[in-house]
């Protein structure tokens, strides 16, 4: 079997091949990634050597259809993991067009060559599918009680939802009206290793041993479902082996916390681990909440643990430990990945008080 994995080097695209490399030892996967800001060839650097053998990366955007027919035609793909998109819901209000072209007409090129090498017009090759990874922000804001199911209806409040929950509507679609073997996966917040430094644990984790001030929106009270990320991988590997064709799944914790809380559990665990005194709760500094912010997300994930005996399997204590324990050894990972680019945006939006130094990119080819 040989998969194409898109968004192959981002933060849950390089943990997924890694996984899914090390549990499959006779399947291949072709690695396909634009390699923007947030895609490091430097997060598949760890692969074994044998491992290696059964991986090709091609650098390339899923909006291009030759290059995606290519792919398909050179490689003969049984089938594809969608982790290409953009994904930072900042940077969707500033730039939503970006947004839009990568994860729905990117989305939308990728069925329409799959379809194009899977299905005959009359009935599709045996074994195909098409696994779209979606997001819990496309259901919108949740109150106070209560979960998202698969069936609360789509309410995005962000460019960025709004983009992914056009894209599962699409693929969708193409089962509907093409029968194409298709899943969609809606996961709460990741964590853990190789995640890009913008989003809100490796950002305070940084921030935090660097001595800078560590912005949260509003009053820090938003709540959100975490995963640690190899239980995702996990669940799209199960979903994608054993999911009902047209199905969508829900992949959640039950492991809510407050945004504030996250942050204070950050300062504790790495005081702690560095005996460093000046990381404190004072470098905590609350910023104006960003537009249409959502208050509250939490998954039921009921239907994948009865359909399919999913469900995770390290508890929000010990995946941060194991977390930060991690960034604690990559510090030099983390100087590389952030770009000018990067400090350009955070500026930008979180202003110059806080300004750190600029490392440029390296690329290992």
């Amino acid at each position: 079997m040989t998969l194409l994995i898109t968004g192959c080097a981002g933060f849950i695209g390089s943990n997924f091949v890694y996984y899914y490399l090390g549990k499959y030892k006779g399947r291949k996967i072709i690695g396909l990634d634009k390699l923007t800001y947030a895609g490091n060839l430097e997060n598949l650097e760890n692969l074994t050597k044998e491992q290696k053998k059964r991986f090709k990366f091609i650098k390339g955007d899923i909006c291009n259809r030759e290059l995606v027919e290519y792919i398909f035609e050179e490689y003969d793909i049984d089938g594809v993991i969608n982790f290409a998109a953009e994904s930072h819901v900042d940077r969707s209000i500033y730039e939503p067009q970006v947004f839009l072209k990568t994860n729905v007409l990117g989305t939308q090129t990728l069925l329409d060559v799959a379809k194009k090498y899977w299905y005959d017009g009359k009935s599709w090759k045996s074994g195909k599918k098409f696994l779209q990874i979606s997001t819990d922000e496309v259901y919108g804001s949740l109150g106070p009680t209560g979960y998202f199911t698969e069936k609360t209806p789509l309410d995005p409040h962000s460019p960025y939802s709004a983009s992914k929950a056009s894209a599962d509507l699409i693929v969708k679609a193409y089962h509907d009206t093409y029968k194409m073997p298709i899943n969609i996966t809606r996961c709460s917040n990741n964590y853990g290793p190789y995640q890009f430094p913008e989003k809100l644990i490796p950002l305070m984790i940084w921030n935090a041993l660097n001595h800078k001030e560590l912005p949260i929106y509003g009053d820090g009270r938003q709540i959100r479902d975490w995963l640690y990320v190899e239980d995702h991988c996990r669940a799209i590997d199960i979903v994608y082996e054993k999911g009902k064709i047209g199905e969508v799944y829900n992949i959640g914790g039950h492991n809510e916390k407050e945004n504030i809380e996250i942050v204070k559990k950050i300062i504790e665990i790495l005081r702690e681990k560095t005996k460093d005194e000046k990381i404190s709760e004072s470098l905590i500094k609350h910023v104006k909440d960003r537009p249409g912010h959502d208050r509250r997300y939490g998954i039921d994930p009921s239907k994948i643990k009865k359909e399919l005996g999913w469900e995770p399997e390290i508890m929000f204590e010990e995946g941060i430990e194991k977390t930060i324990e991690w960034y604690l050894n990559n510090l030099e990972w983390v100087k590389r990945v952030i770009s000018g680019e990067y400090m350009e945006f955070y500026e930008k939006h979180y202003g110059k008080s806080n300004k750190t130094v600029v490392f440029k990119r390296s690329y290992k080819k």
